[in-house]
């Protein structure tokens, strides 16, 4: 995997965890406190992943 593509990879999915978070402490839990605990548990399994694909050595 090219270096820049590993950059937007790591990118989109770190954003989607931030997003994720904010989402669910903001705006989801004033609707479903079970839901923002399942959108919290999804954000912090993200983290890990986008760190094995940005350390995932060139092809």
């Amino acid at each position: 995997m090219p270096r820049a593509d590993k950059h937007k990879a790591y990118f989109w999915l770190m954003g989607t965890c931030i997003g994720l978070i904010v989402l669910a402490w903001f705006v989801v839990r004033l609707f479903s406190i079970p839901a923002a605990i399942g959108m919290s548990a999804i954000a912090a399994v993200i983290p890990p992943i986008a760190a094995i694909v940005g350390n995932r050595p060139q092809q």
